[in-house]
């Protein structure tokens, strides 16, 4: 294919372990990417470093310079608008078949919202009437959910009307992905044409920039082709492993806490340095020194470690109070992180709980999916064969570099210790000393006043 080589002909980076001026976030959608942007991103760069195209800041002037972060669902075509040399990218990925059914999930979570509305023509009148009188950028301006929460939105409408109006009695099951008088069942679900085209296959469509929603002017056709001759699948999965390969850091959703902790010593400690040689370098360049203090402390205190002045990040619940803005450290973010993602899931939950309400007796819950028939797992399997290579590749990525990354923390460590042993010693000493000292003081006034006493007597 044309395409393939075309897309493979770029220049490789020298150090593609080193955070280049731009941070790109290529989301995967359902893959955990939005905790991340809160509770990791939100807390490294502040907001007016952040990138107008990033996905809460969608109708802001698209042409504000020297922006660091983006953060966005749209595919790896975006890098055709940046500078693919000074832009290092990162995503997560998600073992497919969970993907497939948590976006299956929260489209229809976030479909049922709609129903306290008597009728779908009302539901989306309220939203054109919001669209205009804010800047409110909601899910529904998000791909891929712009298209897959309105298709689920007025399938829920039609069956509330069924069960409405209708007169047969509603079918009794207690399989919440196969209730189909309530919700679209899982089974037809998959099968769906909208399905196929944006939720199978892709995370591998997304890395290889071949989404409906791709910059690319051959994209559209190159998908086509591939999901009607399966066999060039192949080469649509070469591109995206090689692109993964070349990515600044890759981590798993399933391996959520050394994906945490990979992320902040991988990418955190550069943001941390990044931001304070820029800031050291802005200092030098057009302050006096009897300034460079309050202006440095200035600076800093733009990395949010507490709070976030985009009002889109009400979600944010970090508890970490007490953490200090200007002496930031990869330890000191991974504690913000654990207070944050805690809120955050606290909200979520909530959200979930609210929403499937309106559809209940549907919940959807780990124990739900274990009642998932093996025939339909199969199928999700097979529909989305890329994304299982795929996250085959990521798996291999992760081993490799969690492996570097704890080599290097350890050897970091031990440099550590080896650094402060001489100086815990001396100060054991000098404690030791003090202590003495304090003993020996009093003891020696005691006997000098006996002797005087002895003296006075004689």
């Amino acid at each position: 294919m044309e395409w393939k080589f075309a897309a493979l002909d770029v220049d490789v980076k020298e150090d593609k372990h080193k955070l280049q001026e731009l941070l790109f976030f290529l989301h995967v959608p359902r893959t955990g990417g939005r905790t991340y942007f809160h509770c990791f991103l939100k807390k490294l760069y502040p907001n007016a470093l952040e990138c107008p195209r990033s996905y809460d800041k969608l109708r802001l002037d698209p042409r504000k310079p020297n922006c660091r972060l983006l953060v966005t669902h749209d595919d790896y075509s975006m890098m055709s608008k940046l500078p693919r040399k000074k832009t290092s990218v990162v995503t997560i990925l998600r073992n497919p078949i969970d993907r497939v059914f948590s976006t299956y999930e929260f489209s229809i979570e976030v479909a049922a919202r709609f129903l306290i509305h008597p009728n779908l023509t009302s539901a989306v009148r309220m939203v054109s009437r919001i669209r205009k009188k804010t800047n409110f950028i909601s899910t529904l301006d998000i791909w891929p959910w712009k298209y897959l929460v309105p298709w689920m939105r007025e399938d829920l409408f039609t069956r509330r009307d069924v069960r409405k109006f209708g007169e047969h009695n509603l079918t009794e099951s207690s399989d919440s992905y196969n209730l189909e008088d309530m919700a679209m069942p899982l089974h037809e679900y998959i099968k769906d044409p909208v399905a196929q085209d944006i939720i199978h296959n892709g995370a591998t469509f997304q890395v290889a920039g071949l989404t409906n929603n791709s910059y690319d002017a051959e994209s559209h056709q190159v998908r086509r082709c591939v999901q009607k001759y399966r066999g060039l699948g192949t080469h649509v999965l070469d591109v995206a492993k090689e692109r993964l390969d070349d990515m600044l850091y890759v981590g798993l959703t399933e391996d959520h806490k050394e994906s945490a902790t990979m992320f902040a010593n991988v990418v955190g400690s550069q943001v941390i340095s990044q931001l304070m040689e820029k800031s050291d370098k802005e200092l030098a360049l057009n302050t006096k020194p009897e300034q460079n203090s309050n202006i440095s402390k200035s600076w800093l205190s733009g990395i949010h470690l507490n709070s976030s002045t985009d009002s889109s990040d009400s979600e944010d619940t970090s508890e970490n109070s007490d953490v200090k803005n200007e002496d930031m450290t990869v330890g000191k973010l991974m504690q913000a992180y654990e207070g944050c993602i805690h809120g955050l899931r606290k909200t979520q939950t909530l959200r979930r709980t609210n929403s499937l309400k309106k559809i209940a007796p549907v919940n959807f819950t780990k124990e739900a999916r274990r009642q998932v028939p093996e025939a339909v797992l199969k199928q999700i399997e097979e529909l989305n064969s890329l994304d299982v290579e795929l996250y085959k590749h990521a798996q291999k990525l992760f081993a490799k570099q969690h492996k570097q990354t704890t080599q290097k923390i350890s050897i970091s460590e031990t440099e550590t210790s080896a650094l402060y042993i001489p100086m815990a010693s001396s100060a054991l000493s000098w404690e030791v000393l003090l202590i003495a000292l304090a003993i020996l003081i009093p003891l020696l006034v005691y006997i000098q006043a006996r002797r005087r006493t002895s003296k006075v007597k004689i």
